[in-house]
């Protein structure tokens, strides 16, 4: 289902601001159509396998870690980090590798930034696949991180992160983790870091894997993560409400698959009903057997077919 690994053939910095650089690298046919892969998080960065859903023959294939993650300096910086930061830092991408347009590949909150970047620059944009939709509405907030959904779901690995939290603050755990990951206790951050990306990862799979556990109770990669993650979402994303569903208008003409696995316990699969609905010309392929995911069986073989069958 995958193809197979390669490396990149260019690497570079692209300074975006006096303070941030932003890592991006380029892989596959230099003459072929550009794919921007936008990841998700806030603050997971891409990995090697995230170049694997493209064949390489037919795509240009560009990976970039967003302000602070990954390669990106400084890390873990939240200064001058919010979605519109990141959207310019895209249509900078794009001037700075002279392209007139790409197609935009991207899941969970990397669908969100995917749709809030066509939004902004529609004519930019040659097609897109998006999967595991994540609007960053208030209820999808609450379904991953106040209780009453996902926790339902999962309520033995929901414990610790529950349990972390002084009984007087759990009426918003995104404050609470947020204060203390934005603290001056270093100890106190450190813990609470892991504590809130393991959580992440135990959902984030149909099956619990231990191996992303592992990955995501790292130190460098825990810190970062968390931070980035409770900075967006204390801040409500950086973006209006509803305006996602709202400016839709504005892309939809654009060729566009919409992929979302029925179990995702992150972002359920109301999301991207929700945006169907608003979006009726983009294909909707609900994935009966997958999570969240793009690793899954079933997504990962959806989104291959969906990249080899655009335009």
């Amino acid at each position: 289902m995958f193809y197979p690994e390669i490396k990149p053939y260019h690497e570079s910095m692209l300074s975006v601001s006096d303070l941030h650089r932003i890592y991006f690298e380029e892989s596959g046919n230099p003459d072929g159509i550009p794919v921007l892969f936008i990841h998700g998080g806030p603050g997971g960065p891409p990995d090697s396998h995230c170049r694997r859903f493209f064949n390489p023959v037919r795509y240009r294939i560009i990976l970039v870690d967003q302000r602070g993650c990954g390669k990106s300096t400084p890390h873990g910086e939240l200064q001058d980090n919010t979605t519109q930061h990141l959207i310019s830092d895209f249509e900078a991408l794009r001037l700075h590798l002279k392209l007139e347009a790409w197609v935009l590949f991207g899941g969970s909150w990397g669908s969100t930034l995917a749709l809030a970047y066509a939004q902004m620059h529609p004519h930019s944009i040659l097609a897109m696949v998006l999967r595991g939709i994540f609007l960053g509405a208030q209820s999808d907030l609450t379904w991953m991180y106040q209780g009453g959904g996902a926790s339902d779901v999962f309520p033995d690995y929901w414990e610790a992160f529950h349990d972390f939290i002084p009984e007087a603050e759990r009426g918003n755990f995104i404050k609470a983790y947020y204060d203390r990951l934005h603290g001056n206790d270093l100890a106190l951050a450190k813990q609470a870091a892991k504590i809130w990306s393991v959580w992440e990862a135990c959902v984030s799979k149909l099956y619990v894997d231990p191996k992303l556990i592992e990955k995501y109770d790292g130190d460098d990669f825990s810190r970062a993560f968390a931070r980035i993650e409770t900075h967006y979402f204390h801040h409500q994303l950086f973006l209006k409400p509803n305006q996602l569903l709202n400016e839709v208008h504005k892309i939809r003409h654009i060729p566009a698959v919409l992929v979302h696995g029925r179990y995702d316990m992150c972002c359920p699969f109301v999301g991207a009903w929700r945006l169907h609905r608003a979006w009726p010309e983009a294909k909707l392929i609900m994935t009966p057997d997958s999570g969240h995911s793009a690793f899954e069986p079933g997504n990962l073989s959806v989104l291959v077919q969906a990249m080899d069958n655009l335009l």
